[in-house]
């Protein structure tokens, strides 16, 4: 069975960017650095060598995790769907908390590119699952580690 993950185009996008950088730039780079560490002879006590095969079997492990979860890509581009007001995977959603009228504005995303300093929640996490299916002026109750939390959604974008 082939495991889908689901993922935002621009998400995708950058997924592989990574790795062109990487196949292009990093694995050249460290090839060349191996082979300058082993002209210095001796390469069980060579320091230089270890920290290149070592960056070496980081690089190319990426790029295996990096390939496999493209290949298992289920991209979602939602500017290419109807807005219904529906809070689906890939949308923006601005969200008050009832409690502190505190207005927060999240985009769900695939785990790989959740970044909560950016606003971009995994659509596995809390809130994600919270908010998911509902619509504009529904409010979600949420449970967070302080307890349960209501949120009023305000506004949904497809963008």
């Amino acid at each position: 069975m082939v495991t889908t993950y689901p993922m935002t185009a621009q998400g995708a996008a950058k997924l592989r960017e990574e790795l062109q950088e990487l196949k292009s730039v990093t694995r050249p780079r460290i090839i060349q650095s191996i082979a300058e560490a082993r002209e210095h002879g001796d390469l069980k006590e060579n320091a230089e060598y270890h920290a290149a095969r070592e960056q070496q079997s980081f690089c190319e492990g990426r790029i295996q995790d990096i390939e496999g979860k493209l290949s298992g890509a289920q991209i979602i581009d939602v500017t290419k769907m109807q807005n219904t007001g529906k809070v689906i995977f890939g949308t923006t959603v601005t969200i008050l908390n009832t409690d502190t009228d505190q207005e927060i504005t999240y985009r769900i995303v695939g785990d790989d590119e959740a970044d909560l300093k950016n606003g971009l929640i995994s659509v596995n996490s809390p809130i994600a699952r919270g908010l998911i299916g509902k619509e504009i002026d529904d409010v979600a109750a949420i449970t967070t580690p302080s307890g349960v939390v209501e949120f009023e959604i305000i506004e949904v974008e497809y963008k």
